[in-house]
């Protein structure tokens, strides 16, 4: 089916929608946000209900236990999406921040202010309550948004949509400030892909295959939300009760996330302190564990890791664990299979901290703390857009500064060059 005419029209009303989000008051547009987290919180047996069908339906597809985990709504996740929003309207309005302002020698004063990026979207997979950061956080940065969940979560995605843009055109916010595809057909994204005469720059939240086909098919500038392939290193001062808690909790807390730990890599010297309770209490918390020879000495349990394991994002409770001679190595084996995404060491030792810091490339990193951190709402920012992986325009977790550009005010007394 061709969807170039239903997505122009949508195009269209969000770009009208931009225009005046642009200039819209800071108190209309928090208004909006505490209006829609209330409308969560008040519509909450019409959102399970939705999901409840689409967990059905990805039960009887035979959807992974993590992608239902990633699906799940309830009455607590809910209530932190509404608390997103909330937080959200708490934070100060990027849009008109004045970043700097200079007088020239011919009497020209010239500003540099945040504005809104225009026309944003959004693609997602099968996590509902990325309908509701997203639509969030671009609203209060004055962006008009069109939002493509996946198919997992049509009945989710719709059943939320419906509720906050009512919610938010009762406080003032313009008609087509939030759109949704409720196609599944993928032909729809690839008419989204498309609408650059629209839309301002394109989203990828999701698995590494999404993020390949937006960037590859989008004629709209893209911002890449990237996977993770996190690591945490445990080095040889480390407090080995307080990394056996850190990688544990990057692990198994909650295993599908982009930002959970899927190596964990031990220095040679505590290895046969540390491994064997470590690798038995993962065991026992159902993580499938995977290693490299020396790992599997410390343990019956682990399996043999291949190459592929190091590269690959499992999102599941499964875990690569190698054992390393130094920081040296540790560091080599981050830059050849890490993703840029979120790093952590274990340690006691002041100059490999500041070390591993300066010399890991990735978008957080972390001494003595879980990546699992590595969070919008963790940061302060009320909610998230994604994490960026890239170096362009924004990197690490993306709040409303990052969903606005800049512009140059000039003010002038009749000066001519």
């Amino acid at each position: 089916m061709d969807y170039r005419a239903e997505l122009e029209e949508k195009g269209s009303r969000a770009k009208q929608a931009a225009r005046k989000l642009a200039t819209l008051p800071t108190n209309i547009k928090n208004q909006a946000l505490l209006n829609m987290a209330d409308a969560l919180e008040e519509h909450q047996e019409t959102l399970l209900a939705a999901n409840a069908r689409d967990m059905e339906n990805g039960r009887a597809k035979g959807l992974s236990s993590s992608l239902l985990d990633r699906l799940l709504l309830n009455g607590s996740r809910i209530k932190a999406m509404a608390d997103g929003l909330r937080q959200i309207a708490a934070l100060p309005d990027p849009v008109g921040e004045v970043l700097g302002m200079w007088r020239r020698p011919n009497g020209l004063e010239i500003g540099k202010v945040r504005v809104p990026l225009g026309v944003i979207g959004i693609i997602y997979e099968a996590r509902p309550n990325v309908t509701v950061d997203a639509a969030g956080l671009c609203l209060k940065a004055g962006n008009a948004v069109i939002l493509r969940g996946g198919s997992e979560a049509i009945n989710s995605n719709i059943a939320i949509t419906k509720v906050i843009t009512r919610a938010a055109q009762a406080a003032g916010i313009p008609e087509g400030a939030i759109q949704l595809i409720e196609t599944t057909d993928r032909q729809a994204v690839n008419a989204l892909l498309r609408l650059n005469r629209y839309l301002d720059v394109i989203i990828p939240r999701g698995s590494a295959g999404l993020i390949q086909t937006v960037v590859e098919n989008s004629t709209i500038p893209v911002i890449e939300t990237g996977i993770g392939v996190c690591h945490t290193f445990v080095d040889a001062s480390a407090d080995l009760a307080m990394a056996q808690e850190i990688a544990f909790n990057a692990k198994v807390s909650r295993p599908a996330v982009c930002n959970a730990m899927e190596t964990l890599l031990v220095h040679r010297a505590i290895a046969a302190e540390f491994l064997p309770s470590a690798l038995e209490r993962l065991h026992q918390a159902g993580v499938e564990l995977r290693g490299c020879p020396e790992t599997r000495r410390y343990h019956p349990a682990v399996k043999p890791a291949t190459d592929e394991d190091w590269a690959t994002e499992y999102l599941d409770l499964i875990l690569a664990v190698k054992v390393v001679g130094n920081l040296e190595e540790a560091l080599e084996h981050i830059a050849a299979y890490g993703t840029r995404h979120s790093e952590a060491i274990v340690t006691r030792d002041y100059d490999n901290a500041r070390r591993f810091l300066q010399e890991v490339d990735a978008a957080a990193v972390y001494v003595n703390a879980s990546t699992r951190f590595t969070d919008g709402f963790e940061f302060g920012f009320g909610a998230e857009i994604g994490i960026s992986t890239q170096k362009l325009h924004a990197r690490g977790p993306m709040g409303l500064p990052e969903l606005t550009s800049i512009k140059y005010i000039v003010y002038g007394n009749g000066q001519i060059r």
